[in-house]
């Protein structure tokens, strides 16, 4: 029986998901014959010191000069975890060149950076795969431009980030306010010591940008993907939601309409009988539309260890099975098209106003006037007593252009008898 040949990796960082990765190569060694033809090893891993010890890897695979990795004939697959645009971009760029394959989990470097790379792949005749970017274990992308390929697809949407979908959970649930929910993702892990691109929706923003750029075969790039976080959710919302049916998620969304592409990241109220509405905790899912398929969710853990090493090892195995075939290269840009994207003012939502203003006659009725002038309609209103003449009062508007929306806030502000806008939230 002819001796089967092994596939040497070469890994690039060895934090968390670097150690997952290392943990499910040598897990899965004797299924590998089996599921791609040939062994697989990791034979080197880049690191910043090799003195410190790495949890469960070999010492003697430890370098600290990328040299070692890109002059190894060896080596013919490179999984990039470091995380961040450089040196990342540079050590991926110089992968491809050399002729190896690269499976990389850097959101950041491919929302803004992927179509250099992917021409770099092209160019060269390697595979650039990148599942793990976007939604950790969860299958996204290659359903995007494999399994869905037969659809013309309208929307993709979905909850992209555990942290702040564990945060709203437990104000939804709990009834924390944010700064204290915020600290129990913290103390359990869930939450980084700086949150801030998790609470502002910049690491949604960036996973929004990629699949928009899948789903709908045009690049779309972080700077494209309107963003907002849930800093100024409160729990009074989250009531005022639930009594309407609702439940508040920092959505990512991304619509291919005839006027443009629109993607965005903010929070938003949507029917609590919604399937994302009832996805909790740190759990992820994306909810995507197509001519064909109608609708399809794809739901599972967005983060961590070994959900996330586990889509790294479903791109690992699929370039170890094209190196096998001689096919690699196959799928490189899906993006053939040039669409434009839409700026936030041009797209139209529902909204959830709330607002202090004085409790007598006629407010509600100047309010209603100030909205029609802008061309917003009301759908829904609440109004509740509180204290010292002053009344709480919950709008709910039909679907209007942003910019008219905006305007008309911007009046209302200013009334005599608007003491203070509250929240506004939009509505699916």
């Amino acid at each position: 029986m002819e001796e089967l040949k092994t596939l040497k990796i070469g890994l690039l960082g060895s934090g968390t998901v670097g150690i997952g990765v290392y943990k499910l190569v040598e897990a899965q060694r004797e299924e590998m014959p089996h599921k791609i033809g040939a062994n697989l090893s990791v034979k080197k891993v880049l690191v910043r010191d090799k003195t410190k010890k790495r949890e469960g890897i070999d010492q003697c695979l430890l370098t600290d000069r990328f040299e070692d990795i890109i002059e190894d004939d060896d080596i013919q697959i490179v999984v990039e975890v470091m995380g961040g645009i450089e040196p990342a971009r540079t050590y991926i760029n110089a992968a491809l060149k050399a002729g190896k394959h690269v499976v990389t989990a850097n959101k950041d470097l491919i929302a803004e950076h992927g179509k250099e790379l992917l021409d770099t792949a092209s160019e060269h005749g390697c595979d650039l795969l990148f599942e793990a970017a976007v939604a950790g274990g969860i299958p996204i992308l290659r359903p995007l431009k494999q399994c869905l390929a037969g659809n013309h697809l309208s929307e993709v949407m979905g909850i992209v980030n555990g942290t702040t979908n564990f945060i709203l959970s437990k104000m939804t649930e709990e009834g924390m306010e944010f700064s204290d929910a915020l600290m129990l993702a913290t103390e359990l892990g869930y939450a980084e010591a700086d949150p801030t691109a998790d609470i502002e929706g910049y690491d949604a923003g960036r996973k929004v940008a990629i699949m928009a750029s899948i789903a709908f075969n045009s690049r779309v790039t972080f700077s494209d993907v309107y963003t907002e976080g849930i800093t100024k959710i409160t729990s009074r919302d989250i009531a005022y939601a639930k009594e309407m049916g609702c439940t508040i998620k920092l959505l990512g969304v991304a619509k291919n309409t005839p006027e443009g592409i629109e993607v965005r990241v903010h929070p938003m109220l949507i029917p609590s009988s919604h399937p994302l509405a009832k996805v909790d905790d740190s759990f992820n899912a994306v909810f995507v539309h197509g001519d064909a398929v109608d609708d399809a969710m794809f739901y599972g853990r967005g983060a961590g260890e070994l959900p996330t090493a586990s889509a790294i090892m479903g791109d690992v195995i699929d370039v170890a099975r094209n190196i096998q075939f001689h096919c690699n290269g196959r799928i490189s840009c899906t993006c053939y098209k040039e669409l434009p994207i839409k700026k936030i003012n041009e797209i139209e939502s529902k909204y959830f106003l709330r607002m202090q203003v004085e409790d007598r006659a006629g407010v509600l009725a100047k309010i209603a006037d100030t909205l029609g002038k802008h061309n917003v309609s009301i759908s829904q209103v609440i109004q509740k007593n509180s204290r010292d003449n002053m009344a709480e009062l919950v709008v709910i508007t039909a679907k209007v252009k942003e910019q008219n929306f905006s305007d008309a806030l911007a009046d209302i502000a200013e009334m005599e008898t608007t003491k203070k806008v509250s929240s506004v939230i939009r509505v699916y």
